[in-house]
């Protein structure tokens, strides 16, 4: 008797346990991070940019379209599907004559379902040429 409430008891326990939540599925894009901050940089600097992402999905990723906020900043993206697991880079590059602070945007549009839409973030300072100039020559 005391071997079957044993069982029973065993029994019970098992299916009262929660089944495991399914995993999400599809692809699911997952950034280092949302923004790059150029800090200060000379008058026709290296205005470019990288932005580093996971494919943490199950499914592969496809960006179907970069779009800036503006003229001045202008995104690069391979087209190219980014397989589950897989890591990948877009790019923005940010026109460094034009002299001042600097806050700019771009909007990636992707198949990831729970999140299609996503902001990436420039800001940053150019310095004026004169001011270039003076960082960059020899001291005498």
């Amino acid at each position: 008797m005391i071997l079957a409430l044993a069982l029973l008891g065993s029994d019970a326990s098992r299916k009262a346990s929660p089944a495991p939540a399914p995993a999400p599925t599809g692809p699911i894009i997952t950034f280092e991070t949302q923004v790059h901050d150029y800090g200060t940089i000379p008058f026709g600097g290296d205005g470019r940019c990288y932005f580093r992402f996971t494919n943490t999905g199950d499914a592969p990723l496809i960006i179907h379209q970069f779009q800036s906020s503006c003229g001045c900043l202008v995104p690069y993206w391979d087209r190219d599907p980014v397989a589950p697991g897989a890591s990948a880079n877009v790019r923005l590059l940010y026109d460094t004559r034009r002299v001042g602070p600097f806050r700019k945007s771009a909007t990636l549009t992707t198949n990831d379902p729970e999140r299609p839409r996503i902001v990436l973030s420039i800001r940053g300072e150019v310095l004026p040429p004169d001011t270039t100039r003076m960082l960059l020559a020899p001291a005498r």
